[in-house]
């Protein structure tokens, strides 16, 4: 093997080690949106329900930090994480009115600046979870209003809002404390263009992979190592992405349901699986992309789940849910070019390329995926 090739997959590995090392602990911080969900109710009054990582608010861990542990305020989030339920609440007390300030709700044109009904704060529990506190507000609405915005302060992070009248639910992204759109009762926010509706839930697809799905990163890695042949891997992709279509359709759909419990930890398992094949095996089995495809059945329903999350907008449904899974594709192709580009240009037909690459790289993700199934066991 040449000497530069040898550094060059040193290079490559040494951090692996490092990255997938620590994965489990740092992705555990990762700042998740907040979820708000507004109720219009009958007799000019509203309710808002937000969750959120309100140690992140309270701390002053924004967007501009992609997990808590990158922020120089991580200590103070700590802290705040181990706190039990009562001495959070009193925290939170004292950033109130602070938090409140960063959420606009319009009838109209005129703010309506809506009062704390209740805070539900979950145990401590494991402190290598991030803690998700739901922030009950009430207000008062116009009888007659003809269209509500809603904004949240950029220095909190990213917000999905979702609005439920009745039977109808509606729901938009915010980044970057953008104000909503306006949501016109018994219509949404008819404002938003299919345009913008395709590059929200693009972009929500992509990024849900690249960088935030390390899990389903680790995957699709794990279906590249075994074999750098065009036909082969084209084959488990293409197994695993019309499994993960299916069950996405079918679970935002409702017409298939399993319990995120079951789901993260089979997802954890399906990781490990991969790895472990590649190191037992040095070519692919007949059975691989049979396996694949049961294993994207089970992806899919990981991905409804940030789409049930969310939400989807009324109006424009079915662009929205082929856009998410259009993200999703991009991101996944993105990171089989960049591991192309990386080992596969590289170790092509080499006879290095299984024990310097392959059996390397694989028993770190075996070792995460393993890891995070027994830590999803114990969560759920």
């Amino acid at each position: 093997m040449p000497t530069r090739v040898w550094k060059f997959a040193l290079f490559l590995c040494i951090p692996s080690w490092l990255i997938f090392g620590q994965a489990a602990f740092s992705l555990a911080h990762e700042i998740r949106p907040a979820v708000a969900t507004l109720a219009l109710e009958p007799g000019a009054r509203f309710e808002l329900s937000i969750v959120v990582n309100i140690e992140a608010v309270i701390a002053g861990i924004g967007a501009r930090h992609r997990n808590t542990d990158e922020s120089p305020n991580a200590r103070e989030y700590n802290r705040l994480r181990a706190l039990p339920p009562e001495a959070l609440r009193a925290e939170f007390d004292q950033s109130a009115k602070r938090y409140l300030d960063g959420i606009t709700i319009e009838f109209d044109g005129r703010r309506v600046r809506p009062a704390v009904s209740a805070i539900e704060i979950p145990p401590a529990g494991d402190l290598a979870l991030s803690r998700q506190t739901t922030v009950r507000l009430a207000g008062a609405a116009p009888a007659a209003a003809k269209a509500l915005t809603f904004a949240y302060a950029a220095r909190f992070g990213s917000c999905v809002v979702r609005v439920k009248e009745g039977a109808r639910l509606d729901a938009v992204w915010l980044k970057d404390g953008l104000r909503s759109a306006p949501y016109v009762p018994g219509k949404g926010f008819d404002q938003r263009t299919l345009k913008d509706v395709v590059l929200d839930y693009t972009a929500l697809g992509f990024t849900h992979i690249v960088p935030k799905g390390l899990d389903h990163i680790l995957f699709v890695l794990g279906l590249f190592l075994l074999s750098l042949r065009m036909a082969p891997l084209l084959i488990q992709v293409t197994a695993f992405t019309v499994a993960h279509t299916l069950t996405l359709g079918l679970s935002v759909y409702g017409v298939v349901s399993l319990s995120p419990a079951v789901v993260e930890p089979l997802i954890a398992a399906s990781i490990a699986y991969v790895a472990i094949e590649n190191v037992v095996t040095p070519t692919l089995k007949p059975w691989r992309a049979l396996v694949v495809f049961g294993f994207g059945l089970l992806h899919g329903m990981g991905f409804a789940g940030v789409l049930q999350e969310i939400g989807l907008p009324h109006g424009q449904f079915v662009p929205a849910l082929v856009s998410f899974n259009v993200g999703v594709e991009l991101g996944q192709l993105t990171v089989i070019l960049l591991a192309f580009l990386a080992v596969g240009v590289w170790g092509r037909n080499r006879p290095w390329y299984r024990p310097r690459i392959v059996i390397p790289a694989s028993s770190i993700i075996a070792a995460v995926g393993l890891f995070w199934t027994v830590q999803r066991v114990l969560a759920g």
